[in-house]
């Protein structure tokens, strides 16, 4: 148990910082190309404000872009900008700046092109990689498109539309494109490196993390066991004296009643040590290949006199030839568990219906327990809770409780749970079920 708990919470905050991770690494990455394509555009916005060239640096900007018109928009006497921290002169704040090397550093060409289509102007001068026929080919794609914008390959284009026809400007996007898969990859690997990291770290102080709840659970194993070797002596000893008054006098309903107890308290003591030793995973199942149909039948049919003389109708049925490798005793137990439990808490009157079934692909055995329930639990998987106990189905229609402690089920479970299997229970139809899902051999 103490090692599921650690696996437990590394996997927990493994997951919880890969999540963050993730998170941080993802919005880093949409700020990163938020920002590169609102270069490009306002790029773009510039070139075709300016019928495809930039403007002189000096040039005024407003909120529609740089505009011409004389230097600093007709204003010869107007300073020039201030330059920046830096020392160089620029527009624009966070993000894109237009500086005097943006002119040269941007590579991008157009093409216009009349009211036919034909193209009248092809400016190739600021791009090495595109030839005059391949602009043509680019613009008429872009035409194609139907659209005012998007992307041709890692070409960026924008359509403006001129009283002579139409201009297609294209902005070479080759490096930013490579720039932001470069930094998707590197922010990837710096994160899973560190992800990596943070979960070694995890491991080694999960150790730590977890040793008070170890403290506590060693010292509930430790009162568990000793408590259940201190309550046998004195168990045996009213045994003994009650066997010795039975001696002496005639059996009675309060010998009987003594003894009944005495089994009772054995039988918890029992399961409380198993489940024990099990949560510590100190028991370790001896599997063998045995026949499950044979172990079923032998364990639930012998239920038939009590459900009898209690006035039910029990039925079992098992498919034959199931066979499962596993801890037979175990199993046994299991099936007889789930039989006791509808025989003891089916109403009055009711039937019962335990059977063994092989699924379709012949990959599991089924075994379930069927009683009649009026009022079910209102949460029938709590029933696995060790002393759980639901008033509504557990006391007779006099008001008598019923006998039992509460923990069958839950050994049920720990059992089903080491054999890799799954243990469910549900209401409906005025009905228990419990279903025992096995792996069995094809």
């Amino acid at each position: 148990m103490i090692k599921r708990l650690r696996r437990r919470f590394v996997l927990i905050a493994a997951f919880s910082v890969l999540a963050v991770e993730l998170v941080v690494v993802g919005l880093i990455n949409i700020m990163n190309i938020r920002q590169i394509n609102g270069t490009e555009k306002q790029l773009l916005e510039i070139l075709c404000d300016n019928d495809g060239e930039f403007p002189e640096f000096g040039m005024m900007r407003d909120q529609n872009g740089f505009k011409p018109g004389g230097r600093f928009g007709g204003m010869d006497d107007e300073p020039p900008p201030v330059p920046d921290d830096d020392g160089r002169r620029g527009f624009g704040g966070f993000g894109f700046r237009m500086t005097e090397e943006t002119r040269f550093k941007t590579r991008y060409f157009y093409v216009m092109c009349d009211r036919q289509l034909s193209p009248t102007v092809i400016n190739t001068v600021h791009i090495a990689a595109v030839t005059s026929d391949q602009a043509v080919s680019y613009a008429q794609k872009a035409h194609n498109t139907g659209k005012s914008g998007g992307y041709i390959g890692d070409y960026r284009f924008v359509v403006k539309e001129t009283q002579y026809g139409k201009m297609y400007i294209f902005l070479d996007c080759s490096d930013d494109i490579r720039t932001e898969q470069n930094f998707l990859l590197i922010s990837a690997a710096i994160s899973l490196g560190g992800w990596v990291l943070v979960c070694l770290l995890i491991i080694i102080c999960s150790r730590f993390a977890v040793k008070p709840f170890i403290e506590n659970y060693e010292k509930q194993r430790m009162f568990i066991t000793d408590a259940g070797h201190e309550i046998k002596t004195p168990l045996a000893i009213i045994q003994a004296n009650t066997e010795v008054i039975e001696m002496i006098s005639e059996p009675s309903e309060w010998t009987e009643s003594i003894k009944n107890q005495i089994e009772r308290l054995n039988g918890l003591i029992a399961n409380l040590l198993r489940l024990s030793r099990m949560d510590e995973e100190s028991i370790k199942p001896v599997f063998a290949e045995f026949d499950l149909t044979d172990a079923f039948i032998d364990i639930a049919q012998p239920f038939k006199t009590p459900a009898e003389n209690k006035g039910l109708t029990l039925n079992v049925d098992a498919q034959e030839n199931i066979r499962m490798n596993g801890d037979e005793a175990s199993i046994r137990q299991v099936v007889s568990i789930l039989t006791e439990n509808a025989v003891k808490y089916c109403d009055k009157g009711g039937s019962i219906d335990i059977s063994l079934t092989k699924t379709a692909s012949g990959r599991h055995a089924v075994i379930k327990a069927v009683n009649d329930c009026a009022q079910p639990p209102e949460d029938p998987e709590r029933l696995f809770d060790r002393f759980y106990r639901a008033d509504a189905s557990r006391k007779r229609e006099d008001g008598e409780k019923k006998s039992g402690y509460g923990i069958g089920l839950s050994v049920a479970k720990a059992v089903t749970e080491n054999h890799k299997g799954k243990i469910s229970c549900k209401a409906e139809n005025g009905k228990i079920i419990f279903t025992v899902r096995l792996r069995s051999i094809p």
